[in-house]
């Protein structure tokens, strides 16, 4: 896999998120999003992840984290359909990290890692299922009912 892996983003810790071609026959520009993190093996991030990981940031920072979240599904809202390979980031931005440093001390990720995870899977949805709003649905599931843990759980995990 890895001769087929684009590097698409670096974080600050040293995190790399890759894409790599997907396989969907009815989808041209198709992709996977992949990330290693620092001598580990390359891994394949599910909406599951970022959704434990946000609960984490809940359990310490929940105002902020409900905030992340609101401008996660934001930017989600913007995004396009990709027309080629690899897929270009559409509106991550750097600076907007800092608002929500603080959270980065809770969790596995960074914000910065799930800025551009976020944005990748989303674009990948785009791309696939362009009326699509499972990943949406899913950060306002969060958003709106944390406190029902088994719901948001179940949405990030449909298939």
């Amino acid at each position: 896999m890895a001769a087929n892996l684009k590097l698409m983003h670096t974080t600050k810790e040293g995190v790399k998120v890759f894409v790599s071609k997907g396989n969907k026959p009815e989808s041209p520009f198709d992709f996977r999003v992949h990330y290693q993190e620092p001598e580990k093996r390359i891994r394949t991030p599910k909406h599951i992840h970022l959704i434990i990981d946000l609960y984490m940031k809940l359990s310490h920072k929940k105002n902020l984290t409900i905030k992340l979240v609101e401008y996660l599904i934001d930017i989600m809202k913007k995004l396009k359909p990709e027309t080629k390979f690899p897929p270009t980031l559409q509106v991550y931005d750097k600076k907007d990290i800092a608002q929500f440093k603080e959270l980065n001390k809770y969790g596995e990720y960074s914000v910065e890692f799930i800025f551009v995870v976020t944005e990748l899977i989303m674009i990948q949805e785009k791309t696939n299922y362009p009326t699509g709003t499972m990943n949406v649905k899913v950060f306002e599931r969060f958003r709106d009912k944390y406190d029902d843990i088994f719901s948001v759980v179940s949405a990030a995990t449909f298939k």
